[in-house]
């Protein structure tokens, strides 16, 4: 019995979903393709039919994972109904929460160091995805693009380096003193 239309998509969507996911919370040279068909609940032998290589799904995963964070920001900026939206976007993105959901956070602060040794195929698409995500702090800090990319420049560097420490004050302390100079370089 063959499978009803759209299955193929739905499956490769949930390979994706799962490898953003993975990528996210463990970066990518550690993460296996039999672990992220397992997290899309299927076995490794499927892989083939849907990417041509690890590098291809890298590469599709920087895409959806960049697109579910502009989502998610948009939804912040959507519920600030007295402040500035990119306030509602700074406070979100550096939050303890965010910082802690790696899993389901922006993909930029963990795949950064990576993606610079990574295929000209996987660095094209991580640019794109990029500039598509300065345009978005740009446009809605209503800044041109070199203000917009060094707002989210101080944001994924804070980030990083909050997720980086092991001590707790210390991690709350960045992100506390980002999100006041990530709103200083916004203020007009």
């Amino acid at each position: 019995m063959p499978y009803p239309e759209g299955h193929k998509l739905k499956v490769r969507g949930k390979i994706i979903e799962s490898a953003a996911q993975a990528f996210r919370k463990n970066g990518i040279r550690d993460i296996s393709v039999p672990f992220i068909m397992k997290g899309a609940g299927l076995t490794h032998g499927g892989f083939y039919a849907h990417f041509d290589n690890k590098e291809q799904l890298v590469a599709e995963a920087c895409r959806y994972a960049i697109s579910d964070t502009i989502a998610l920001l948009q939804e912040a900026a959507d519920q600030e109904k007295q402040g500035t939206k990119i306030n509602a976007v700074i406070d979100y993105y550096l939050s303890q929460y965010h910082r802690d959901k790696t899993e389901m956070g922006c993909i930029l602060p963990t795949l950064t160091g990576e993606i610079a040794r990574s295929s000209a195929e996987v660095r094209q698409v991580f640019t794109d995805e990029l500039e598509r995500m300065i345009d978005f702090i740009s446009d809605l800090a209503e800044v041109d693009k070199s203000t917009g990319s060094a707002l989210l420049s101080n944001m994924v560097g804070t980030l990083m380096l909050a997720r980086s420490v092991n001590n707790s004050k210390l991690s709350d302390s960045l992100l506390t003193a980002g999100k006041k100079h990530a709103k200083d370089l916004i203020k007009t």
